[in-house]
């Protein structure tokens, strides 16, 4: 790559529950990339305006909280995941749970509060390269990025997966609620208004169901590889 050339960014988007945060650290850690877990960032604005008492409702409100949260991240020192500081208080456990998710799921529809995470958002591309995960990287926020990849897999396995991480951490929770949670959360990305859940136009879709790790941590590096000439 020259000095003259863009940085590379490999978007990986998708559902909740796609694998897509595990596969994409996977991926920047194999090409040593930097790494952009976008909806850790709605999540974080989402805690901080529970810190702050906000109604998620009030779209003034979670903006200017979206305008001034300080959001850091640090690398485990163990090599395990990325601790995310939210306004310099380690929030990496709270953003796990389904209320973060919940919460960043509903001001993601708030055009300003996206608008106020867009340049944070851009910051991250920087030399060797970027790997960003999220709903609208490939759509909306690096739509010139030259590897795009869309993982998907079917509400009932996306359910399991995250009963089995949430049943390991000892939490009580139920497949089938869930299964609903999840249905739910999709319909409402897919049909919000701003930078709706799709894949696209030129993303490869890899449906993980089924599929082990591994396997789908070599189908997203091989969209890094030269096509062959026709």
């Amino acid at each position: 790559m020259s000095p003259s050339s863009p940085v590379p960014v490999l978007t990986i988007d998708g559902p909740s529950g796609s694998g897509k945060g595990t596969i994409s650290r996977l991926v920047a850690e194999h090409l040593g990339w930097r790494l952009l877990d976008s909806g850790a960032l709605y999540r974080a604005v989402g805690y901080a305006a529970g810190m702050e008492g906000l109604d998620l409702s009030d779209a003034e409100a979670v903006t200017r909280c979206a305008q001034h949260v300080k959001i850091r991240f640090q690398a485990a020192p163990d090599g395990g995941d990325t601790h995310v500081l939210v306004n310099g208080h380690d929030a990496t456990d709270e953003l796990r749970t389904e209320t973060a998710g919940a919460a960043a799921s509903a001001i993601a529809s708030i055009p300003s509060v996206r608008a106020a995470l867009v340049d944070l958002q851009l910051g991250f591309r920087k030399a060797p390269g970027l790997v960003a995960d999220g709903r609208d990287m490939g759509t909306v926020i690096f739509p010139d990025a030259p590897y795009k990849v869309f993982l998907t897999a079917s509400a009932a396995e996306r359910a399991k997966r995250r009963y089995k991480q949430l049943k390991a951490k000892g939490l009580s929770v139920t497949l089938s609620g869930l299964q609903r949670e999840i249905e739910a959360r999709d319909t409402r990305d897919a049909s919000r208004a701003v930078a709706p859940l799709k894949p696209a136009d030129d993303a490869v879709l890899v449906d993980t169901t089924g599929m082990g790790i591994d396997d789908v941590v070599a189908k997203v590096l091989a969209v890094l590889q030269p096509r062959p000439a026709a």
